[in-house]
């Protein structure tokens, strides 16, 4: 599945070797690999830490929209543009990808 086909139904899963420091409700993500780093504001932090749990991007939005105060259309725009900025990054991965 590309990034560009994202469904409700998806799990995104943090990739192996990613390294992640939570600063206050913001975070950073490091690939000492390739060098990369990449900040989190406290949505993207959550949603960084919901997708550790196995969720759907579905239930990582109902979970978003229940704690923030958006437009539900927002708050899904805002979620694709994070992961898929994520998966450009080689941060994160689609679960069930190879």
């Amino acid at each position: 599945m590309s990034a560009s086909a994202l469904v409700p139904d998806t799990v995104v899963r943090h990739r192996p070797g990613i390294l992640f420091r939570d600063l206050a409700g913001e975070a950073v993500l490091l690939d000492p690999q390739a060098g990369i780093y990449f900040g989190l504001n406290e949505v993207g932090t959550r949603a960084w830490n919901l997708f550790a749990t196995g969720a759907s991007l579905e239930t990582v939005h109902a979970a978003l929209l229940a704690e923030y105060d958006a437009a539900p259309e927002r708050i899904w725009d805002d979620l694709l543009a994070l992961v898929r900025d994520l998966l450009a990054h080689g941060l994160a991965e689609i679960a069930g990808e190879p």
